[in-house]
């Protein structure tokens, strides 16, 4: 069982990750509704993260991917146990917390709903959210 939840958190890691890094290096595909717009649904974003916010996010996104795949042996890299517990928590609590959103743009508790990148949210991006965070709090419980 484990192993099967950290494949699953690693490949879902790996392509977010390599979505941010296709970003990052001037790729347009798919980055019209993944940053939230103003309410009146114009494209004003919310905020605009340049190349190198993106490329952290990117690596974060990897290392969080390689994580639990530490975690059950199937790669060696020295990481303290106290480091690896951890670094589940902070997944699972990073993610559960987006999904949960910020009451205003994003998360299941927006406000603003009406927008195309709100729509998306709703459908895709929350509920991704959500189930990164209870199979990162699943894998907490079952191993440690």
């Amino acid at each position: 069982m484990t192993l099967t939840i950290s494949g699953i958190l690693f490949g879902i890691f790996l392509f977010l990750s390599s979505l941010h890094f296709y970003w990052a290096f001037g790729g347009k595909w798919g980055s019209t509704a993944v940053i939230p717009t103003k309410a009146d649904n114009t494209s004003q974003k919310a905020l605009s993260p340049g190349i190198i916010a993106t490329l952290i996010v990117a690596v974060g996104l990897l290392a969080f991917g390689l994580l639990p795949l530490v975690i059950t042996g199937t790669i060696h890299f020295p990481i303290p146990n106290w480091l690896q517990k951890s670094g589940l928590w902070i997944i699972a609590g990073i993610f559960g917390v987006r999904a949960i959103g910020d009451f205003n743009y994003v998360g299941f508790f927006k406000k603003i709903k009406h927008t195309t990148f709100a729509k998306k949210d709703t459908r895709y991006y929350s509920p991704l959210c959500a189930v990164i965070s209870l199979l990162a709090a699943a894998l907490i419980f079952i191993t440690f």
